[in-house]
């Protein structure tokens, strides 16, 4: 018989923990060899169970997932199929360097899948991929942390988009940004002469937009606030938005309270 597949479930959510409980019941070659609820716990486990298969909850209080990854020996590193909300950056991450995640809340079907690929790539030549793959994400987070400057509480906001263009991949720090454009299910992200086609919703990346930077001025225009050199009135209660680099935007009515707001003073 087969040697089974050690896996440790870590969540901070109960519930979450008995889902994935629930989906690996049944399965012969799984042995669920532990649970964790918090990211310290978590710690210990991975060094005393040793697991081969690692679902990891990615934002846990005092200890996040990537904070997890940090403490564990890199000898005793298993395969890990992150778990996540919300984490925009997260999520772009993970593809970047090609690394399973599942998107809360997620179906039987997409939980499937990523079991099934973690299976195909536990023998040794794969695992020694996906462990590179996991050590230049957590350098890039390591860098971005650095850059951030110490945590603060709050909101955290994109400091990087990962931009796949020309088949290479390599990530804009959102302060270069000038003003993103929404093109149907797309967004085109403007930077100095270049410009860049990234698959997501205006409404989404907006939320990830820190606001004291970016600020919403059409319903398909956001501009960086730090790149806006004057404001003309237009037509019909229209403001030209006119940029340092030259391009004009529309501030259109429905969005001039944004802006009035951001400035302090009415329009």
């Amino acid at each position: 018989m087969a040697e089974k597949i050690r896996v440790l479930i870590v969540d901070d959510e109960p519930l979450a923990r008995e889902k994935i409980r629930g989906m690996l019941k049944g399965k012969e070659d799984i042995e669920i060899v532990g649970e964790a609820g918090n990211g310290k716990q978590a710690v210990a486990a991975v060094h005393k169970h040793e697991p081969d298969l690692l679902f990891l909850d990615v934002q846990m209080p005092e200890l996040d997932g990537f904070g997890v990854l940090q403490a564990v020996d890199p000898e005793r590193m298993p395969m890990v199929v992150f778990v996540t909300a919300y984490d925009r950056y997260a999520l772009q991450a993970f593809e970047v360097f090609a690394l399973d995640y599942l998107m809360k809340p997620f179906d039987r079907e997409r939980f499937e899948k990523a079991l099934t690929r973690a299976r195909g790539q536990l023998d040794h030549a794969k695992r020694k991929d996906l462990t590179q793959g996991l050590q230049s994400l957590m350098e890039e987070l390591s860098r971005i942390r650095q850059s951030a400057g110490a945590v603060t509480p709050g909101p955290k906001y994109l400091e990087r988009l990962a931009i796949k263009a020309s088949g290479r991949i390599f990530f804009l720090r959102s302060q270069e940004i000038d003003y993103i454009e929404s093109e149907g299910n797309y967004v085109r992200i403007h930077s100095g002469k270049e410009s860049h086609l990234v698959r997501e919703a205006m409404s989404v990346l907006e939320t990830q937009l820190d606001p004291k930077r970016f600020l919403r001025i059409h319903r398909c225009t956001i501009v960086n606030v730090d790149r806006i050199q004057e404001l003309q009135p237009w037509f019909h209660g229209e403001y030209r938005v006119i940029l340092r680099n030259g391009v004009q935007l529309t501030l259109s009515r429905s969005y001039r309270e944004k802006l009035r707001g951001f400035m302090g003073k009415s329009l």
